[in-house]
């Protein structure tokens, strides 16, 4: 299992947050998160889960690898899992 989550330094409404992301497969992602963490289906963005701070030692209990946000990035790229943010419409439109 190859289960990743970054240190909670990303903020949002008030909460510091981390990126937990497999870099084996999105199923096996969901399926950590539905038995460990309890986080619903509907809160997957694309390529990783959101992880509230206080949820962070749970995680890493329950056997995800604290990485830095560089290393899980490359392995979430590495594994061709990563999928890109579309671009606004404001930054589509011609200069």
């Amino acid at each position: 299992m190859a289960v990743l989550i970054d240190s909670p330094v990303w903020p949002w409404r008030g909460r510091l947050w981390s990126h937990l992301v497999s870099d084996v497969s999105y199923d096996e992602l969901h399926a950590f998160v539905a038995a460990e963490l309890g986080i619903p289906r509907r809160a997957f963005q694309g390529d990783h889960y959101d992880v509230p701070e206080e949820l962070h030692a749970v995680a890493v209990a329950a056997g995800a690898q604290p990485v830095g946000a560089r290393e899980l990035l490359a392995r979430l790229v590495g594994a061709g899992l990563r999928v890109r943010k579309r671009a606004s419409a404001a930054e589509r439109a011609p200069r």
